[in-house]
């Protein structure tokens, strides 16, 4: 399939067809060129790039998706949307493929990363940190796909719901002690007042920190890849199991502090 397909699919929510996703290359540098030309294509049309997603950073649910490395995307204007003041979204997934949902934490960068990558040089290039919602779509049948179709299909990305955000160092005073506050931390994902999965920080590379800075790298190993800029927003990876999505229910991520939590609302 041609990028231009793939956007179409994207746009439509329509499945891939079989035939042409089983032809896709199990090349995962390729398919990164893949995406980045639908990335071009969506700014020609007058999207705009906000940030990144990372994606499969969460090594417990690797053998379930048979993804055994992290992947990335990118989150743009048009897919990047705000709670309001009481911690609640509303989110259309009409035109999504086979949507599900994600709690995660999301951070702000208040610069470029320097060069020298490492906990407390990143640490100072963050803004403010926030729990979010991903969802997330597969265009492939039953979510059956390879590492390098998740990559050509946008990282999965389909819509990001951000909740409040909070200054960095208002609660950690260098890297290494937000990554050790975070990796301690877990999240209790509630449907319908019934609560779902427990999840855990740690899972996510360690610590959602931790995939930042593989990310980072990773990104920066990408040929034609744009790095990271100030007001980026990059989301971490999944602490549960990617919950499958229908119209009309109403989810809920509970942290611990100093994060507040967050409800979205399906239409």
């Amino acid at each position: 399939m041609t990028p231009e397909l793939f956007l179409q699919h994207i746009d439509s929510g329509r499945l891939w067809p079989q035939d042409l996703a089983q032809g896709i290359a199990d090349d995962v540098s390729a398919a990164y060129q893949t995406a980045l030309h639908v990335r071009r294509l969506r700014e020609q049309r007058g999207e705009l790039p906000r940030g990144y997603k990372i994606g499969f950073t969460n090594r417990s649910i690797w053998e379930r998706y048979q993804v055994f490395e992290p992947i990335w995307g990118t989150v743009w204007d048009t897919t990047l949307t705000y709670a309001d003041e009481n911690g609640e979204g509303t989110v259309d997934i009409s035109r999504m493929s086979q949507p599900r949902l994600e709690p995660e934490l999301v951070f702000g960068m208040r610069s470029t990363p320097s060069s020298d990558l490492n906990l407390e040089t990143l640490f100072d290039a963050i803004e403010w940190m926030a729990c979010g919602f991903e969802i997330v779509q597969s265009h492939a049948e039953d979510w059956r796909f390879k590492l390098a179709d998740t990559v050509t299909d946008s990282g999965l990305h389909a819509r990001l719901l951000l909740g409040k955000p909070i200054a960095l160092k208002e609660v950690a005073a260098n890297g290494q002690s937000l990554h050790e506050l975070l990796a301690g931390m877990s999240l209790q994902l509630v449907h319908q007042q019934q609560l779902v999965e427990t999840g855990y920080a740690s899972h996510v590379l360690d610590s959602p920190l931790m995939a930042l800075l593989y990310f980072l790298k990773a990104l920066r190993e990408c040929p034609g890849a744009t790095d990271v800029q100030a007001g980026d927003v990059i989301t971490t990876g999944t602490w549960t199991d990617a919950a499958p999505l229908k119209a009309g229910q109403q989810w809920e991520s509970r942290y611990q502090h100093p994060l507040t939590g967050l409800k979205i609302k399906l239409i």
